[in-house]
């Protein structure tokens, strides 16, 4: 008996399309009834879902740039005792007056000296008792360019966050509110020839030129 006759005997098992159709129907009906048991429904407006710790940029800055302000202010070397001690022993002044870092060191400045030119916001000072071949710059706004401010604090890392953006957004937030409270009301076009105290952190790239990005800035009248 052949293959062909034997499959066609009375009785061979053979499914019917409507049952194959009843079957496929089950499948999709169990399917739909699992994956809404795996899901949560969430009204509109509704906290659930949210981070109870969600972080605020806002509220970081605010909390934060007091201490960071401080922790600045305390390491500060008056620019002339600064550019002696990096002469002297470069490791030994980052020890005293800054912070490590890849890219370069942090280090805590202050100065009093006269505005020359500037541009988008950023200032020449020339400063008493440094070299001559020595460019201090100062960024007054209304950008504050990097995260200087942030990495001069010297206890603030990425272990700190949940991700690369919030570490990126506490710079930030800590340069923004850095503005409201020391660059806030400031006339930068009257800047020029006006001698100017300030107290900030630069990270030591090129040696003969500083970009300070201040944490205390007044001007005298």
């Amino acid at each position: 008996m052949t293959a062909a006759t034997s499959s066609n005997r009375p009785g061979a098992s053979k499914m019917s399309p409507m049952v194959k159709r009843g079957i496929g129907a089950a499948v999709v009906v169990a399917l739909l009834i699992a994956m809404g048991l795996d899901t949560t429904v969430v009204p509109i407006g509704s906290d659930i879902g949210a981070s109870a710790d969600q972080f605020s940029p806002e509220k970081y800055g605010k909390s934060e740039f007091p201490k960071v302000q401080q922790k600045i202010e305390q390491r500060a070397a008056p620019a002339p005792v600064l550019v002696k001690a990096l002469k002297d022993n470069k490791d030994t002044a980052v020890k005293k007056y800054g912070v490590p870092n890849d890219i370069g060191p942090i280090l805590s400045v202050k100065f009093t000296g006269t505005v020359g030119d500037g541009q988008d916001g950023i200032y020449n000072v020339k400063v008493p008792g440094v070299p001559d071949d020595l460019t201090i710059r100062v960024q007054t706004g209304p950008a504050v360019m990097g995260t200087v401010l942030r990495d001069g604090a010297g206890d603030i890392s990425f272990g700190d966050f949940t991700n690369q953006i919030q570490y990126q957004n506490a710079g930030a937030a800590i340069n923004n509110e850095m503005k409201k409270e020391v660059l806030s009301g400031l006339k930068r076009d009257a800047l020029k020839g006006k001698k100017v105290t300030v107290v900030g952190a630069f990270q030591l790239i090129n040696p003969s030129n500083w970009l300070v990005t201040p944490v205390r800035f007044s001007v005298q009248q």
